[in-house]
């Protein structure tokens, strides 16, 4: 039983890949956004703005934005061709930074090394770009996320509220790793 466990750990890496968007993912990216947000954020923050955020983020508009631009990209992560999780990430105004924007991962792949997968992904294209730092913002109630990253690296810059509309409010840590 216990070889058995370690093939089910080690196989999902080697099967995994990590395909750049296309508008043939714009579907799947949405249905995944919409299930791992729905399972995960109802205890931080409240149904309507997991409504209202998902609404605004995965139109096709905003999808879009990722297709062949310089400055912006996200990465639909498939097992055995079936999509189970996406990163995107950006440079932001200032030199030298990138931002991993999001990363999500279906609740049963979780645990896996996927998740480390995506990161590491992130990580190499900041480096590749010449840029040395990566930053994300997590919410400050997400607490598996934030040990998470913590423990590959990342540290607190900084405690922030954002307006995302709506009369709604992310309030979050913005984190950072030096590369």
């Amino acid at each position: 039983m216990l070889i058995r466990s370690i093939a089910m750990l080690t196989t999902p890496l080697a099967d995994a890949r990590l395909d750049a968007l296309s508008e043939a993912d714009f579907e799947a990216v949405t249905r995944l956004g919409e299930v791992i947000w729905r399972a995960h954020y109802p205890k931080m923050i409240s149904m309507a703005q997991i409504d209202y955020m998902l609404a605004g983020r995965y139109t096709p508009d905003k999808l879009r934005a990722y297709l062949n631009a310089d400055d912006r990209w996200m990465m639909l992560l498939k097992l055995a061709d079936k999509p189970i999780g996406y990163c995107s990430y950006a440079r932001t105004p200032t030199p030298g930074e990138l931002k991993l924007e999001q990363l999500y991962l279906l609740q049963e792949y979780q645990g896996q090394g996927l998740g480390r997968l995506m990161l590491r992904h992130v990580e190499s294209r900041a480096q590749a770009l010449g840029l040395g730092v990566l930053l994300l913002q997590v919410n400050k109630h997400n607490v598996d996320a934030i040990a998470v990253y913590k423990k590959t690296g990342f540290t607190v810059r900084e405690a922030a509220v954002f307006d995302v509309g709506g009369g709604f409010v992310m309030d979050d840590y913005v984190m950072e790793k030096v590369l």
